[in-house]
């Protein structure tokens, strides 16, 4: 019987995906006989796969303190998918070459959005970066067309809730709103885009014991030091495409860990 374990690091917490063959990994235990999904069981299997590597995408690369910010139209605005895409063009150019500036690389995830009521706006996270002005000056600077809000990850609600936010589908108003697009726009609105420059998390696998895993699903999870165990992210099941059992957890750091490629000297910058 086999058992796997999959294991992400990243500098604030630590994740573990195992997966085995039967229920609770006791012994002549088999596997679940595997049953054909049903279409909405793989289109929520796959949006959970699609949250998931967003958001071990987005841990392997941003920091709690790290920027959610979205970028405003006045409201009642209008504009083409083309023309918008210019607007953030210009943003990010300016963005960039302020970061280059103060010795930093910009970062970022988006995703162009229409509202229920067809309002646009544009969700960017971005690395955070110390100097004169702050990041937040910048931001309102170099987006011309409208307002600018931002928080952080840590005050949206953390990694999970912000992918889940990112990677959503649209529901049925806002589809109401992409009907006035055409079929490849549509595709466009319904995706989220990276910076080339994030790095991909690689999980380090390996083989777990029938004793390990006998003790995990008993007992539960235990911390590595320096650790806690985030209880919420506890997660078993079987999956329906494989019949395979899965048990998921995350270590989270006690002291967490703050960006590390952010200059200490500010630089003077202009437009």
């Amino acid at each position: 019987m086999a058992y796997e374990r999959d294991k992400y690091i990243f500098d604030n917490s630590i994740e573990y995906e195992y997966k085995y063959a039967g229920r609770y990994g006791a012994p002549g235990e088999k596997r679940e006989k595997r049953k054909k999904p049903t279409p909405e069981q793989i289109a929520r299997q796959n949006q959970t796969n699609r949250e998931n590597r967003l958001r071990r995408k987005i841990k392997f690369n941003f920091y709690p303190d790290d920027i959610w910010a979205t970028l405003k139209y006045p409201k009642g605005t209008r504009k083409p998918l083309d023309e918008i895409r210019r607007d953030f063009t210009r943003f990010i150019r300016r963005m960039r070459r302020w970061y280059k500036k103060r010795g930093a690389v910009f970062k970022y995830v988006y995703r162009i959005e229409i509202g229920k009521q067809g309002g646009i706006h544009i969700h960017i996270l971005l690395n955070r970066i110390r100097g004169d002005p702050a990041v937040e000056l910048l931001l309102e600077d170099a987006w011309d067309p409208g307002a600018v809000y931002r928080t952080s990850i840590k005050e949206y609600g953390g990694y999970r809730l912000l992918a889940g936010y990112i990677a959503k589908r649209p529901d049925e108003e806002v589809w109401e709103q992409l009907s006035l697009f055409s079929s490849s726009e549509q595709k466009q609105l319904c995706e989220y885009n990276c910076s080339r420059n994030l790095k991909e998390p690689k999980p380090i696998r390996s083989k777990a014991s029938h004793w390990t895993m006998r003790r995990l699903l008993e007992d539960g999870p235990r911390p590595t030091p320096g650790y806690y165990i985030d209880r919420d992210s506890i997660v078993s099941g079987v999956n329906s495409y494989t019949g395979m059992s899965y048990y998921r957890y995350t270590e989270v750091r006690i002291h967490l860990v703050r960006g590390r490629d952010r200059p200490q000297k500010g630089t003077k910058w202009n437009r």
